[in-house]
């Protein structure tokens, strides 16, 4: 259920999603370059950080 909550974030907005998991961190800073490149990027990032655990 929490993961599920996480990856709602992660939709609506990468990095918090990212940041929930981590913490701030490598991955939460990629995140947010990812997201600013691409909205797309960011999601796929995102989910795919939260999913791994």
């Amino acid at each position: 259920m929490k993961d599920l909550i996480k990856i709602i974030f992660a939709v609506i907005l990468p990095p918090l999603g990212v940041f929930l998991e981590v913490g701030v961190k490598g991955h939460f800073w990629l995140n947010i370059v990812l997201t600013l490149l691409g909205y797309i990027p960011g999601i796929v990032h995102a989910v795919w950080v939260i999913a791994k655990k």
